[in-house]
Formats: structure tokens, C-alpha cells, sequence
């Protein structure tokens, strides 16, 4: 698989972490980037023993150094992706989703999100 190129240096945990993810964020498209935003805030309030920053360009969240949820939207996709890595607790008995495609955050996908997170780092 081919590594897409990084729009932004990789930074560590920390303030430039934070820094470049909304740097990143200000760079999406509308209505991705109100969408970001509010992810973004969802996961510092939910998970905030993660630490945000970017992975292969995207607005990422990892602890310990290990990528445990994403997202991304650009302007050819018709959906904003939120990802989970196997670093997520999300392990449901054989099968279980680690992507959902998010259209819109309403009051409902943004509770249903914030219990993933929280879920993820439990």
C-alpha cells in the first residue's frame, strides 16, 4: 500500500500536536471543517488522556505514541470517515466496525461518538 504524502510534519504528543491538528482542520473543506472541529473537541472531552496529532496528514489521536482514532474529509469525498486503530477497546465478540462515514453531526451521532471514544480508551 502506498503511504500518502504528509501535508505537515508528524509532531509529537503535546501543544504542537494540538497546534498542527487544528492547523489541519482549518484546512478542510466546509462542511468538514465544522465537523472536525466539533470531533476534535469531542475527543479531548471524552478521551482526554489521548494526545492529538497527525497521522499520514490526517487529524489523529493516539496515547503512548499509538494512533487510537482518526478522522478525514476532503472535498471528492461525499463523507467524513472516523476511524478506529486496534489500539481502540471497540472489540465486540468476532466482528465489530472500526470505520463509520459521517455525513452530518447531529445531537445524536455526537453522543453515539463520544461513547465510541469513550469507549476506545476505557
Amino acid at each position: 500500500m502506498k503511504t500518502p504524502p504528509l501535508d505537515h510534519p508528524e509532531p509529537g504528543p503535546g501543544a504542537d500536536g494540538e497546534r498542527a491538528v487544528l492547523a489541519r482542520i482549518a484546512e478542510l473543506p466546509e462542511p468538514y471543517r465544522a465537523m472536525g472541529g466539533r470531533l476534535h473537541a469531542l475527543v479531548r472531552e471524552r478521551a482526554p488522556v489521548l494526545s492529538p496529532r497527525l497521522w499520514y496528514g490526517m487529524p489523529a489521536y493516539a496515547r503512548d505514541g499509538k494512533v487510537v482514532c482518526f478522522f478525514r474529509g476532503a472535498a471528492q469525498e461525499r463523507y467524513m470517515t472516523l476511524g478506529f486503530n486496534e489500539e481502540a477497546h471497540l472489540d465486540e465478540g468476532v466482528i465489530w466496525p472500526v470505520a463509520y462515514a459521517l455525513t452530518e453531526l447531529t445531537a445524536e451521532a455526537e453522543a453515539r461518538i463520544g461513547e465510541l471514544v469513550a469507549k476506545a480508551v476505557s
